[in-house]
């Protein structure tokens, strides 16, 4: 991986659906993981990412809201509150739809950080939301597994018929 660019794994890539696994070390490895999903959460204008949407099964999220940016290793949700479907919801790894999800409003995470620093973050609003989103794609899960069948259904329709030159 050292000095590569990674692209963003899309919709029908296995590499999504495979729960990630622990990180038993922070070396140069992960550091050189870490670049390359900030990078490419960055170039496609993301609040979030986690390590399966670039191909690696680790457990790593990095997150980008409201002037938060956060990088964690093995992050366990601790707690999250309420519910809300309020907001409008999307996927690097599915790019050009978006549907409302239900979420909770409130959600805290806690991880080890790239210093080898453990926190906890919680966030409300768009931050939980991406806290809650990250933490699905580390067990292999995509937003599109929280809508009704038929929503689903409709949504994969329209991203199949999405033109190439509409990627990311």
């Amino acid at each position: 991986m050292q000095g590569k660019k990674s692209s963003i794994r899309t919709f029908g890539d296995p590499a999504l659906r495979r729960p990630a696994e622990v990180v038993e070390a922070i070396d140069d490895e992960v550091r050189e993981i870490c670049r390359v999903m900030v990078e490419a959460m960055l170039r496609a204008g993301g609040a979030g990412i986690a390590a399966p949407q670039i191909g690696i099964a680790k457990r790593i999220i990095a997150l980008d809201v409201d002037g938060q940016f956060h990088v964690l290793i093995n992050p366990a949700l601790v707690s999250s509150e309420g519910e809300t479907e309020e907001t409008t919801e999307g996927c690097l790894s599915v790019p050009g739809v978006s549907a409302p999800v239900t979420r909770s409003t409130r959600a805290t995470v806690a991880g080890t950080t790239l210093d080898g620093e453990r926190i906890e973050i919680t966030g409300e609003g768009l931050l939980a939301r991406a806290i809650q989103h990250e933490m699905d794609h580390l067990d292999g899960q995509l937003f599109l597994d929280h809508l009704s069948p038929a929503r689903r259904r409709s949504l994969l329709q329209q991203y199949k018929r999405r033109k190439p030159d509409e990627e990311g």
